[in-house]
């Protein structure tokens, strides 16, 4: 997705798109020989309920993904809720999903709700002054607490919706819960800010702009973490060298591309988890990541990743490392806590500042 340029500091990109309820188990009827057609009702075009056993007409410009997806608008007209199957090729060394999948789950609902509500057709939410003005959505801070991860073949309820965020931005949220037991699992936050897409310059959101989505918007503030002082809300604090661990020489895969020629956000996660020590990775668990974006990456840019524990007392503060590595074993700890940052290679300027919180695994 995109990142902020060189020039601007806290920024990335943006996401949002459509889709329609669709249950599961409906299937599309070539005949009616056992149902009642409906007047002028042609059969190609049907969809049939499982549970209900009712017929109803398609849209012949509906396109084809929206009668597949599992998702609604929910009664207010604000929030969408969709639910997603965690594939085999989503989960991780610890047979569940990655903190990768949810993150692009997450870009996904947003995508999905901001066209199923008509906002916006090409999938980054920017309104029709916007695109009129060239200026886009970019991520500012992203924030993410999971509090169990999905198996694979589990299925996720994802519940999202966005609203205004001062003068300069605005913000979406999220709320992940198991859909066979309805247990939270997970919330997530994000603030965006406008920026001009030709100049690479934050623009303050206009009142035309403005009102465009604000008709999308809950009437009252809905936050993911209503909490006082909670860690969404925590300033992360620069890393200072000598870090303590790092893993240089990131390079941006063809792969790593999304459709605006930019390094995708969630590649930025994979990265600064790539320096993580080995110890951490074995005996614990992701459970909280904030980070900050402050310069779009390039194809060619070559990355280093930093990473130093934050806790006050610091049971490895007297352990570094080089590319992830550390130098004795970490073991016995309940919790874990990271300052992170990535940059350029070439001339050390920052690309993001995050923090993560590590939980012990518990036994399985």
């Amino acid at each position: 997705m995109l990142k902020l340029s060189c020039n601007v500091t806290n920024h990335l990109h943006t996401f949002f798109s459509d889709s329609i309820r669709v249950n599961r188990r409906t299937i599309a009827v070539s005949s009616s020989n056992q149902l009642r057609k409906p007047a002028a009702l042609d059969p190609l075009r049907a969809v049939i309920s499982a549970d209900q056993g009712s017929i109803s007409p398609v849209n012949s410009c509906t396109p084809a993904a929206d009668r597949f997806r599992a998702g609604r608008l929910m009664e207010d007209g604000y929030s969408y809720k969709e639910k997603f199957i965690v594939r085999s090729y989503e989960v991780g060394i610890n047979k569940t999903a990655t903190v990768e999948t949810i993150a692009n789950l997450l870009q996904e609902v947003a995508c999905n709700h901001v066209q199923k509500v008509g906002f916006s057709t090409d999938g980054f939410a920017t309104t029709l002054t916007m695109r009129k003005l060239h200026l886009i959505w970019v991520t500012a801070r992203m924030h993410i607490e999971i509090y169990k991860y999905p198996a694979w073949s589990d299925v996720v309820e994802i519940e999202t919706w966005c609203q205004s965020e001062g003068r300069i931005g605005t913000r979406r949220d999220w709320i992940l819960r198991d859909s066979a037991t309805n247990e939270l699992i997970g919330r997530a936050t994000s603030k965006w800010v406008m920026m001009n897409q030709d100049t690479r310059r934050l623009q303050r959101v206009t009142d035309e702009v403005r009102d465009e989505y604000l008709v999308f918007c809950p009437r009252e503030p809905r936050l993911a973490f209503p909490e006082e002082n909670n860690s969404s809300l925590k300033k992360i604090p620069k890393l200072e060298d000598p870090a303590q661990y790092s893993m240089l020489g990131l390079k941006p895969r063809r792969a790593d591309l999304d459709m605006n020629q930019h390094v995708n956000n969630v590649t930025y996660i994979g990265w600064v988890l790539e320096s993580i020590p080995q110890e951490i990775i074995d005996t614990h668990e992701l459970q909280v990541i904030t980070l900050d974006y402050r310069r779009e990456c390039q194809q060619d840019d070559i990355v280093d990743s930093l990473t130093t524990s934050e806790l006050p007392y610091d049971p490895i503060s007297k352990l570094t490392g080089t590319n992830g590595s550390a130098t004795s074993s970490i073991q016995g700890h309940n919790e874990a806590q990271f300052l992170h940052m990535l940059r350029l290679s070439e001339n050390g300027q920052e690309i993001n500042r995050g923090r993560t919180q590590w939980r012990k695994k518990s036994s399985r």
